[in-house]
Formats: C-alpha cells, structure tokens, sequence
C-alpha cells in the first residue's frame, strides 16, 4: 500500500534552501526572541509560535513564500508545522512577525519583504539589527503598516511586550516586567531557585530538630 500524497507538498515545498541564520549573533536573537515568546503564551493552545517557518499567504505558485525569522499567529493551534499555509489555517495570517538582520541582508531584500507583510495582513512588523541596536517597527492602520518613530519604551498592542532601545543593546520586557533571558540564564534561575528550596527545607528540619529536643513534637504545632 502506497501512502497517499498530498499535491500541496510537491506544489509548496517546505524549504527554501536559506539557511535559519547567517551568523550566531542572528541566531541567537532569533532563538531569544521566540523561546521567550514561547514561555509567554505557554498556556495559550491557540497561538503558535514558529522560527524561520515558510509562510505561503495564498494557493498560487505565481507568489512566492517568505519565512519570517519569528512570527507569531493567534487563533491557531500550537503543534508541527511543515509550512504555514494560510488557506489550511482557517486564512489567518500571522498577526505579528520579526525580522533580525544579518550581513546578506541588502536594502532590496527587505523592502519586498516588507512589502510582502503589509499586503498579506501583518499588524505588527518588528526589524532589528544587532549590529548598530536599531530597531524599527511598523503597526497596521488604515489596512497598512505604517512606520513607529519612537521604538524605546513601545508597548506591542498584540503581544503585551515592551521593548527599550536606549541603553543600547535591546532589551525586551514581558507584560510583568521580566526580561527576556536566555536559557543559560533560565538554567541559571532553576538552579537559583532550588537552592532555596533546599535551604528553606534545611532550615524546617533544623527548626523540627531544636523543637524535639525541648520535648516538643512539631507535628502536634497548631
């Protein structure tokens, strides 16, 4: 028995043939940015969050597809994907996506890129060199995305997220004021928080032992 085929395959491969990143600095804001994404909506079945992802706006070979370094789409199912097509997805495009850029990155490129998000529907459009700091953004109104002049301090109306510019490097903040972090530092706050854990059931024990040993049970505490 032949497994059956769908045609979508053969008509919308799953690759480009680019690679996720040119650089590890690319790469590393890439990883940053969706993992954290990730944690944030981790009990949201509905939003799906995916790097590097094909994203295929329409059933037409005439348009060819893009794969945003992260996007993001609400009112979607979390779980695999081989590519984002829009016309299985319920015709949702990805609400917000983020570009890093990298050293094969020209000025052409990523103007048809943004020209892409605005005309398949992204509301929100995030470009971030990690070279010179910059950040741009754009935000859809009147049905098209439109240039933000002031990135430090920005509010992302869709993600919650807050993203300052001018101390540097990016930093992006959750909607309760933590930064986001990578996993050694994630690594780092597990073990930080263990720690604890053990020195406060120390601390129970010792407690429990100097109480026996004025011939009072802790068990019987009110």
């Amino acid at each position: 028995m032949f497994e059956q085929i769908d045609p979508d395959d053969l008509l919308y491969p799953d690759s480009d043939g680019k690679p996720m990143a040119d650089n590890t600095e690319q790469y590393r804001w890439i990883v940053l940015i969706k993992e954290n994404l990730e944690i944030l909506f981790a009990n949201n079945d509905c939003i799906l969050i995916a790097g590097d992802l094909l994203w295929y706006p329409v059933r037409s070979r005439l348009i060819a597809p893009t794969a945003p370094d992260v996007m993001v789409v609400f009112g979607r199912q979390k779980g695999k994907r081989r590519s984002y097509r829009q016309w299985q997805e319920n015709n949702i495009p990805p609400q917000v996506v983020f570009e890093i850029l990298s050293y094969s990155n020209d000025t052409k490129e990523m103007e048809r890129k943004l020209e892409f998000y605005d005309t398949y529907g992204v509301e929100e459009y995030y470009l971030y060199d990690p070279e010179s700091f910059q950040l741009d953004g754009w935000l859809r109104q009147n049905n098209h995305l439109n240039k933000l002049w002031q990135m430090d301090g920005w509010l992302s109306p869709r993600l919650g997220i807050r993203f300052q510019t001018g101390l540097g490097e990016l930093v992006i903040y959750r909607p309760d004021g933590q930064r986001f972090v990578n996993s050694l530092e994630l690594n780092q706050r597990a073990q930080q928080a263990e720690l604890l854990l053990e020195q406060e059931r120390q601390r129970i024990e010792q407690l429990a032992a100097h109480l026996r040993s004025l011939g009072i049970d802790p068990d019987n505490l009110p």
